[in-house]
């Protein structure tokens, strides 16, 4: 054999060598660049995924402060409109006609009257426009005396030194009293609730 031949042979193994390992390289190259590829994509697929919980979280988030909100203002709409009702009562009370007024007011004087002693001396007051009502009332009654003046929409207050007792029978009082009691019911109706 010459050194050529041997020379050739080494070079066509160095070649084949040479091929061989180019074709591993490329083949890891390739799977490399498959598995990057591959990472890429999860990567990819897992920030969309994020993505897509944040929108819907801070969609959530947005829905149900404009629900809280939406429902805060139908409270505060509720609660103006039921103080508009409250006040109207108020007015329609305090502008009762004559008649009416003196007989809800002689039904009060009696309902407190019946808290206190026959022995006690009784001072009654009420609001500015019924002190003339309130005068003419008191003409009836024995050991009643008129007091003076007390800010409410009418009835009476009466009081006695003797037992230190004080009834509060004025509108206000009774209404407050009934607005507490049936509010629930009142609402209800208003809004035409079930």
């Amino acid at each position: 054999m010459s050194l050529d031949t041997v020379v050739e042979d080494i070079r066509e193994e160095a070649d084949a060598r040479v091929a061989e390992i180019e074709s591993a390289a490329e083949e890891r190259a390739e799977e490399i660049i498959r598995e990057a590829e591959a990472e890429a994509d999860s990567i990819r697929e897992s920030a969309e995924r994020e993505v897509e919980r944040e929108i819907d979280r801070e969609r959530d988030q947005r829905i149900a402060s404009a629900n809280l909100e939406a429902k805060q203002e139908r409270l505060e709409a509720r609660r103006e409109l039921l103080a508009e009702v409250r006040e109207a009562l108020e007015e329609r009370i305090a502008t009762l006609p004559d008649e009416e007024r003196e007989e809800l007011v002689r039904e009060l004087l009696d309902a407190a009257g019946s808290e206190f002693d026959d022995a006690a001396t009784l001072r009654v007051s009420t609001r500015p426009e019924d002190m003339d009502l309130l005068e003419s009332i008191l003409e009836d009654y024995d050991g009643y005396e008129l007091d003076g003046e007390h800010d409410c929409i009418g009835g009476v207050v009466v009081e006695s030194d003797e037992t230190r007792v004080r009834v509060n029978n004025t509108f206000d009082s009774l209404l407050e009293d009934v607005w507490e009691d049936n509010l629930k019911e009142i609402s209800a109706r208003i809004f035409e609730e079930k």
